[in-house]
Order: structure tokens, then C-alpha cells, then sequence
């Protein structure tokens, strides 16, 4: 394909996006309806519309408006390239720019959260990081690196990255944690390499695995991950402890491929698929609960998009909820730790207060917000010791 015809089939999918479509299922539903482009053809179409996903509303400033053309047109006026070369007409490029389409207003015009792709009502939300407010919202609108953690149990972190290299996928350390590698080259290779099949690494961001180094483990100690998900701090952990670790999600689907993941790593979980199969007490109880994913959005730029005061009410709700049934399952004088992927206090530190004003068993040891100054995805982790 040539660049002309990639640029009009992100313009293709853009609009079902906008039309209110996800962008994944668009690109995937594009790809089989489109099966002449090849893996960089379609490589290069996902990257283009996450970088407008990421910057939507510079985007449709910069090109006039909201529709998938318009979108293309700003993000490649706002990266600088010639959008002329790109809307010639020819073959299966877009067609030529239309004379009221020239007329460019520069952003420097534009309000702050549109310069800063905010919507409008988050902006005082990021508040508290002033003066550095607009330097996080622009690091936000930039594509996220690829981290790797190391599995101690299966290989050094030098003798992982030596085995990285004979698939040509190079990396370097990360001083977020010391299981932390991120990828510098040859990143779509990992899922084929002997690294990744052998379960020396995971595909885990560095402040994640930074959140799961706070927690301060012990081997022996007994571990629930109460909102585990995919399962990738409940791998760290079991890592950490060399003990058997407990998982809960009250979403069981998203645990499928835990036990699989498991055993390439070799360390033993125990998937428990509802809250009342629990009938035990733990050292620790880690909840990653769910969240705007606010420190995340470089990965997931449609949460920012999606998100509204409403549902970040809700959330609130939610994560305190899960903080009170978690608490039950610490045993006396053990760990609670709470943790989220956002930068929102709101999330965070206000959470973790009502929790404890709630429930007085509970004290705080520590708390620390990872930002993405730091490398890695924001993320906010505390632990409390319940008497």
C-alpha cells in the first residue's frame, strides 16, 4: 500500500470510531474485510489512528473537524508532514484537499485543553501537577514504551536480555525495578521469541512491576490478588514470594489465560472465580482496582475520550467497595495494599482516606504516586496495616 492508501484507510476506520465503534474492533473488522494489506501495511494504519486517538482535539483543530479526514489532515499537519503528498487523488489515496480545506488555525490559538487534548471538564483534574500540568497532558498524547519483566525464577536480567538478543529484539534495563527491561527494537517479534515461550519474560509495564516491588514481599508470605485481571502483578508476585498466590477477578473471563501464563512461568495460582469461593485470611490482599486508567492512556487513549464525572463517581463507589470486602480477608496485623493505573487524587489518596475513616482497623504504612515522568504508565499504590 502506498502511503496515500494507508493514510484513507485510517480515515476509514476513524470514522467508525467517531461513529462510536472501538478503534480495536474498527482496525480488526478493516484488516478482514481488507486482507491484501500486509503486517506493515496494517501496522502502519493502527499506528496513525492511535496517534490521533491519543490527540483527537489538536487533531480536529489543527484540521478543521471531526470526521476521519479531518482528523488524518490535523495529526499529519501537526507531525509536519505535507498532507498535499498524501491527498493526491491517485489510486486509492484521499482525494485532493478542497480550498476550504487549507485554511489552518494554529494551535497556539486554541484553548489550553484542546492544546493539551483534555476534555474540557478533566482539565482541573490534573491541577495538583501544576506547573508541570501541561507537560504531563503532551507526555500523555506520545506513544507509550514496551516493558518487559524479567521471571528471577527462569533467568537473570542479563541473562534474559543475552537470550532477547538471539531473536534480535534488544532492550535495556529500567531503573523503575529491577525485573524491569524496556524494549528499544524489534518489538512485534516478542510473542515469537524463545524469551517469551520459555517464560523468562512478561509483557508488563515498569511502574506496574515497581507497584508490586513497593509492596515489599516476603518468601512464604500468603498473597491475594483480589482484582487481578490478566493476572501480570499476580505472575510478579508468585515471582516474588515463591508461594502459591491466590487470583480473583469479579470478571472470571479476564483470568482465562492465567493459568496458561502460570505455568510458562512456573509458579502456582490458585484462580478463584467468585468472592464467596474465599475462605481464608492472607498476609497481604493487593487491590489493583478498577479505575479511569488515567495514568494509562497512552495505551488506551479512548479511555480519556470515554470517561465521564459521572462514571469517575461511580468508580469511586466501586473502588471503596472493594476496599471494605477486601479488608475481611487480611488476617490481624497483616497487609492491605490498594493500587490504580490513575493519576487522579480523586482515585487515590481521597479514596484510601474515606476507606479509613470508614474503617478504623485500617492505618496507613506508605503511599507513592508513579508518574509517567518516571518511564512507566501512572500508577498509585498504598499499603495499610489492618489490626
Amino acid at each position: 500500500m502506498t502511503p496515500g492508501a494507508r493514510a484513507a484507510a485510517a480515515i476509514d476506520v476513524l470514522d467508525q470510531w467517531m461513529a462510536g465503534a472501538a478503534l480495536e474492533k474498527a482496525l480488526t473488522q478493516w484488516a478482514r474485510a481488507n486482507r491484501y494489506a500486509g503486517s506493515s501495511d496494517r501496522a502502519a494504519i493502527r499506528d496513525l489512528c492511535y496517534e490521533v486517538a491519543r490527540r483527537k482535539r489538536s487533531s480536529a483543530w489543527m484540521g478543521g473537524g471531526t470526521s476521519g479526514r479531518a482528523l488524518v489532515i490535523g495529526q499529519l499537519r501537526a507531525t509536519g508532514q505535507d498532507v498535499d503528498e498524501l491527498f493526491t487523488g491517485q489510486g486509492y489515496a484521499p482525494p485532493a484537499l478542497a480550498n476550504d480545506e487549507r485554511t489552518v488555525t494554529p494551535l497556539d490559538d486554541a484553548p489550553l485543553p484542546v492544546r493539551h487534548d483534555c476534555p474540557d471538564w478533566l482539565w482541573d483534574h490534573y491541577e495538583t501537577y501544576e506547573p508541570n500540568r501541561a507537560r504531563l497532558l503532551d507526555l500523555m498524547k506520545s506513544r507509550a514504551p514496551i516493558f518487559l519483566r524479567v521471571n528471577l525464577l527462569r533467568a537473570s536480567v542479563q541473562t534474559a536480555m543475552a537470550e532477547l538478543a538471539k531473536d534480535d529484539i534488544a532492550t535495556e534495563p529500567h531503573p523503575l525495578a529491577r525485573t524491569a527491561l524496556r524494549v528499544t527494537a524489534n518489538e512485534r517479534r516478542l510473542q515469537q521469541s524463545r524469551a517469551y515461550k520459555s517464560g523468562m519474560v512478561e509483557l508488563q509495564d515498569a511502574a506496574s512491576q515497581a507497584v508490586v516491588e513497593f509492596l515489599e514481599l516476603e518468601a512464604g508470605q500468603t498473597v491475594l490478588d483480589y482484582c487481578a485481571g490478566g493476572g501480570g502483578k499476580t505472575l510478579a508476585v508468585a515471582a516474588l514470594t515463591k508461594n502459591s498466590v491466590w487470583a480473583h477477578d469479579a470478571n472470571p473471563g479476564r483470568m482465562n489465560n492465567l493459568p496458561n501464563r502460570a505455568q510458562r512461568a512456573g509458579v502456582d495460582v490458585n484462580v478463584v472465580r467468585h468472592h464467596y469461593d474465599i475462605k481464608e485470611q492472607f498476609d497481604v490482599v493487593l487491590c489493583d482496582a478498577p479505575c479511569s486508567g488515567s495514568g494509562s492512556w497512552r495505551r488506551d487513549p479512548e479511555g480519556k475520550w470515554a470517561l465521564t464525572a459521572a462514571s469517575l463517581s461511580k468508580l469511586n463507589l466501586v473502588q471503596l467497595e472493594i476496599l471494605h470486602r477486601a479488608c475481611a480477608l487480611v488476617r490481624q496485623g497483616g497487609q492491605l495494599a490498594y493500587a490504580t493505573c490513575s493519576v487522579f487524587s480523586d482515585e487515590n489518596e481521597n479514596v484510601v482516606a474515606d476507606f479509613m475513616e470508614q474503617q478504623p482497623k485500617a492505618t496507613l504504612i506508605k503511599k507513592h504516586q508513579f508518574l509517567p515522568f518516571d518511564g512507566g504508565d501512572g500508577f498509585f499504590i498504598a499499603r495499610l496495616r489492618v489490626a
